[in-house]
């Protein structure tokens, strides 16, 4: 298949002599995010659950799946999979230690020099803080990886405050204005803020992996209460979460709905059941509910724009409603359940405590940045942009370790 519509351009031009040949220029971006230090952290980076058992999903575990079932969607409707499977791979990078925790906690601590974002700190990464590839005059540009590539990780290709219907979300510091430009260039101008297609292929399996692995690892723990889910006043409690946090474009009662019919096709298993049986009962949920999603995504796309392929700016992935309820009320399983208990507040609580600690003792020693990242402070032109790299290590660190730092500088 001719992918054509792919634009192969790096940033900065590299040394054909040095490329090999048996890999073409999408595998070998593949390839950089795989060898990364920034993806090697994600091991050790909160998804939801602690990482401190051999069964927890973490964020690079999550991100694979991601990958795979990223891989396998954006090739059926013909996009090139190796764009997909780097953007699924790579769109996690740029998460703090402690997940969506953290990250509102240093949102909390730099606003005043433009917040943080984990997809724009993924951004960030890609094409700044991984040593790759630099500029004649020596400034890095991450691991230098195609325009189609970096396009496809890009989530929300807007800056800060640009988009109301995504607030408190975007992709891009105005530091990293530059590059973003180059990155974006090619994306129709009368709709900017317009998403590739490869990029929406990853957000879809991103939504559909984090939804159903999170219930799944929520019940083998046995956070989750299967009975419940099959009562209609939790159901009602659940769709009401989900309407104010995930899909307020949805009615509570159409929530409720998809979700009754859901549990009603006997997928969700209607309690634990203990060994091995119990493990493969939640293993089939886990298949049959991606595979319902991930089809019903493709039938719908492919009834809309035909049977060719689907490539960058040529379509937009469709998500049916009654699917797109069914997921986002999988989120608020997760959320009601997982995510929202007082054990959970008093860790959060703990963990937001960890990076104030940090942001300050980085800020009285910057002596003890990372020596790449001590690098970047010294030759930072303002205080702005020397906080931003004291955020930029603070980002870099894993759940462990920004743990161990703060009690050993406390």
């Amino acid at each position: 298949m001719s992918y054509s519509a792919y634009d192969r351009q790096r940033f900065v031009r590299e040394d054909p002599v040095q490329k090999r040949a048996d890999r073409d220029d999408f595998a070998r971006d593949r390839a950089r995010v795989l060898h990364s230090a920034g993806w090697r952290r994600l091991a050790s980076k909160t998804q939801v659950l602690q990482p401190d058992n051999d069964f927890i999903r973490n964020r690079l575990t999550h991100s694979l799946e991601v990958a795979q079932i990223g891989r396998e969607f954006g090739e059926v409707i013909g996009c090139n999979a190796d764009v997909v499977d780097t953007a699924c791979l790579a769109h996690d990078l740029g998460h703090p230690p402690f997940g969506h925790n953290g990250e509102a906690a240093l949102n909390a601590l730099c606003g005043h020099i433009g917040g943080f974002e984990g997809n724009a700190q993924t951004f960030r990464i890609l094409t700044r803080l991984e040593a790759k590839r630099s500029r004649n005059n020596g400034g890095s540009v991450g691991l230098n990886l195609t325009r189609a590539s970096l396009d496809a990780a890009s989530k929300y290709p807007w800056f800060r405050g640009e988009n109301r219907s995504y607030p408190g979300k975007f992709g891009c510091y105005e530091d990293d204005a530059e590059i973003f430009g180059w990155v974006r260039a090619t994306a129709p101008t009368e709709r900017f803020q317009q998403r590739c297609v490869e990029a929406q292929v990853m957000d879809w399996a991103d939504d559909v992996a984090y939804s159903v692995h999170d219930v799944e690892d929520g019940i083998t723990f046995g956070l989750i209460d299967l009975r419940a889910l099959r009562s209609a006043p939790e159901q009602e409690l659940l769709a009401d979460l989900a309407r104010r946090t995930y899909a307020p474009q949805l009615e509570t009662a159409q929530l409720a709905g998809a979700f009754a019919q859901l549990v009603a096709t006997g997928v969700i298993p209607d309690r634990l059941r203990p060994g091995r049986q119990g493990v493969a009962a939640l293993k089939d949920m886990t298949s049959r509910l991606i595979g319902r999603f991930v089809a019903a995504a493709e039938q719908a796309t492919r009834d809309k724009y035909g049977d060719g392929p689907l490539t960058r700016y040529s379509a937009d992935v469709v998500i049916p409603a009654d699917v797109l309820a069914e997921c986002v009320m999988l989120k608020a399983v997760a959320a009601h359940f997982v995510m929202r208990t007082e054990a959970r507040r008093l860790l959060q609580e703990e963990q937001r405590r960890i990076v104030e600690t940090l942001f300050s003792i980085y800020q009285e020693h910057p002596d003890r940045l990372d020596p790449m990242l001590a690098e970047d402070y010294s030759a930072a032109p303002d205080d702005a942009a020397a906080l931003r790299v004291v955020v930029d290590q603070i980002a870099s660190l894993t759940d462990h370790r920004a743990r161990a730092l703060a009690e050993s500088w406390s």
